[in-house]
């Protein structure tokens, strides 16, 4: 079978695990090269380890440096030996959350240029050359400033790579066939929300007062879902090693116990440039981003 190329586009490091582990872990066993841009170091996170606590923003401000051994070490568990920075390392600092002081710095990702971040990607682009490219919607999955920064920056970025006037010296233009953005389909959403429920669980409550849940994608525009069962278990323990950020009773895995192994099993995804390919299944999706490309 021929060999695809992807790019996975993230936030932060854990963003990478969280949104798109099985999918990246199951086209790396596949033999496909899989490339992750992360484009901050997660400097303004909040650091759920007690004896780790010195090293936030508010103290030490060395967290970003940590999460780089946690990136590397997840990366390992994944298979993935191909991730890097935005740029390098550090020139986009974490804006931590929308209307905090950490979004005026001027050196956040929130406060680049676009231009500027979108070049950057687009080296990388037209480096890697891939058939598909994975990022964030227009709302950054759920609100945060620096995956709002990193969809554009993605965005933007392959406009500019497969643009041969622009910058030539980055090397040779590349149109990559299909993009994808991640969703969050609103069925599963509900059916989350009722097992929760019937244990008595309203993980949801706040939805109403904050204005429903934007971040959550019509089933009938989410294209793709990927899934691997068997690779559950891999991205738990990928997930594990952001050790800072997530701890072991983090609700989401609690969630994921709760729904089965399909709650971190599968992810999904939504088509916005290219062709859909062989579907099937109830929903009538994807389950490949290769699927139509002629590689």
């Amino acid at each position: 079978m021929a060999k695809g190329r992807l790019l996975f586009v993230h936030a932060h490091p854990d963003d990478e695990v969280i949104g798109s582990g099985i999918a990246m872990g199951k086209y790396v066993r596949e033999g496909h090269q899989v490339t992750l841009v992360t484009c901050t170091l997660g400097e303004e996170g909040e650091v759920v380890v007690p004896e780790l606590a010195n090293l936030d923003s508010a103290h030490d401000d060395q967290l970003g440096a940590h999460r780089q051994g946690e990136l590397a070490k997840a990366m390992q568990i994944l298979g993935i030996t191909d991730h890097r920075q935005l740029g390098e390392p550090g020139r986009y600092r974490d804006s931590g959350m929308m209307g905090t002081e950490q979004n005026a710095r001027e050196d956040s990702f929130w406060q680049a240029d676009l231009t500027k971040a979108a070049t950057d990607m687009a080296a990388v682009i037209r480096e890697v050359r891939p058939h598909a490219l994975v990022t964030y919607d227009e709302f950054g999955g759920y609100g945060h400033p620096d995956h709002i920064q990193a969809h554009r920056a993605a965005m933007y970025g392959a406009v500019l790579a497969a643009a041969p006037s622009y910058k030539p010296e980055l090397g040779e233009a590349w149109d990559v066939p299909k993009i994808y953005w991640t969703a969050f389909p609103v069925s599963n959403v509900e059916r989350t929300r009722k097992v929760l429920a019937e244990r008595g669980i309203d993980f949801f409550s706040n939805d109403e007062a904050e204005g429903g849940r934007p971040w959550a994608c019509p089933d009938e525009f989410v294209t793709t879902s990927i899934t691997d069962l068997g690779l559950e278990p891999t991205k738990i323990e990928a997930l594990l090693a952001h050790e800072t950020q997530i701890a072991k009773d983090a609700p989401f895995l609690m969630i994921s116990q709760m729904v089965g192994p399909e709650g971190l099993g599968t992810e999904h995804f939504r088509l916005v440039r290219g062709q859909v390919g062989a579907t099937s299944g109830e929903f009538n999706r994807e389950d490949d981003f290769l699927s139509g490309l002629d590689l």
